[in-house]
Order: C-alpha cells, then structure tokens, then sequence
C-alpha cells in the first residue's frame, strides 16, 4: 500500500529492534578467490558465539538477516540487548581465538560489531527481509567509524579479535542500567565519525580482550568516565540525544508493548543454566 509523504500524516511506529552487525578487517585485500569461503566462516562463527551466549533460537529466527559480503546485519529481539553487549562479544572472540589456532598458517579473521537499537519495520510476506531504517543506517555507520577501526587496528592482531562499538541509546538504556553482566567502566566513552559523511555520534567501545595501547581513539570532548574523576552516580552522563519513546518490551514476534526494561524471572531466555 502506498504511503503518504513523510510529515504530512501519522502512521503506526515499528517495533524497536535491537540491530546487530558484523564485518571483517581487511576483507576487501583478500584474494577475490577467498571471498565466498570468508563470508561462510563469518556467518558459521558468529552463529556458534550467539549460540555459545544462549541465543540459539533468535539467532535462527532473527526479524531480518542482511549478508554484506564481509559481514551481516540482523534485526533481533530487544529484551536480548544484555546478552548482546554480553556474554557474546566475549564468546565470538573465543571463537575466533580458535579458528586462529586451528589456521596457523594464516592471517588471524578479526571482526568489528556495532550494536544499536531503534524502530524498524519487517516485510511479514518475507520473512527474514526488511528492517531497514534510521536505526540500521546507523548501525552500519558506527561499525564504519574511524575509531572502531583504530581500536582493532592499534591492538595487537594476534590477542584482539574482536572490537566492539555500542550506540549512546544501548549504553545507557542496557550497560550503565545495570542489564548486562559488564560494568560500564569496560566501555570507553568515543566520538564515532565516518570520514565522507555526516555521521558524528557519541558511542562507547569495548574490547573483550583488550591489548596494546588500550584505551584508543578518545576525544577531548567525550572522555572516559571513571570513579577518580566523578562520584560514582554521576560517572556516566545522561544521554543527550532525545528518545522520545521507550524502546518498548518485544513479545513473540515482535510486537511492542510499553517499556523495554523488564524483569525477568527464573532462566529468562529457556536455555541458559
């Protein structure tokens, strides 16, 4: 059905979705030969770490899946944001820990994530299509950021598998609400900047398995919070960028119902011990 211009008529909000995606450093250097054989070992470990987090069943359902060659883009599910931010990055640096050591003779396949969350619609006759949006535009940019690829880049190539960039809406809203098993102080406080385009974000950057000149790519204007340079309720500032919405509590397939924050009780994904 044809939509009206944007501004000029109300219309129903998609579901907030949390967007995850993932490419490769040093991808499109790569022989083209080995491209096919990168993309499938990308989707195979990614696939094993969500596993290895609990989320086997989203991972299988996701709302929408986009490959990109040397990564993807899945829309998932907002109530598994914590285990998002972790135990996967944790778990898909494991991973790939491992295929380097099984491939010795190889350059270590080293990811970049980018998490963010927002309203995003899915097409119902295509299933595993759509998702496509502000949110997910903006997902790619952060994973694009000069500061994620530094980061990655200045760690040592060996130790450092795996950098992760989250949006200011998932920090605030999962990490420094106290939703995930990381204190916010594992999170460096960074300007994201895409050179070539009107992308400027303040973000937060996390390395499973930090090494090298570990924090990099800070700015004047977003320092690192620590306890030494505030009181520890005031060590994270709220965010500056309007919401206008709570991210809303995603039941069965998707539908929002109020907020995102819930509690959960017992085992709250069905597999986790």
């Amino acid at each position: 059905m044809e939509q009206s211009p944007p501004f000029e008529q109300s219309r129903p909000l998609p579901p907030y979705r949390a967007v995850l995606a993932v490419d490769a450093k040093g991808f499109t250097d790569l022989p083209g030969c080995t491209h096919e054989n990168v993309s499938r070992t990308i989707h195979r470990l990614v696939g094993d770490a969500m596993r290895d987090a609990g989320l086997d069943a989203e991972w299988s359902s996701p709302d929408f899946y986009g490959p990109t060659g040397d990564g993807l883009a899945v829309g998932l599910p907002t109530r598994i944001l914590p285990y998002l931010v972790h135990p996967f990055p944790a778990m898909l640096q494991h991973r790939l820990d491992d295929h380097r050591r099984q491939h010795p003779g190889e350059e270590p396949l080293r990811l970049r994530v980018s998490l963010h969350v927002g309203p995003l619609p899915t097409d119902s006759a295509a299933v595993g299509q759509g998702g496509n949006g502000t949110a997910r535009n903006e997902t790619h940019r952060l994973l694009d950021s000069g500061v994620v690829k530094s980061a990655l880049t200045e760690a040592k190539p060996r130790i450092t598998l795996v950098a992760m960039i989250v949006s200011d809406r998932v920090f605030h809203d999962v990490i420094s609400a106290g939703y995930s098993g990381l204190h916010p102080d594992h999170f460096v406080d960074v300007e994201a900047r895409v050179e070539g385009k009107a992308f400027v974000q303040r973000a937060w950057l996390h390395l499973p398995t930090p090494s090298g000149a570990w924090p990099v790519g800070r700015t004047n204007e977003a320092e690192p919070a620590s306890e030494s340079q505030s009181p520890p309720g005031l060590a994270h500032r709220p965010s500056q960028q309007p919401v206008g919405t709570n991210y809303g509590q995603v039941v069965g397939s998707g539908t929002v119902h109020g907020g995102m924050h819930q509690s959960f009780g017992g085992n709250p994904l069905g597999s986790r011990s």
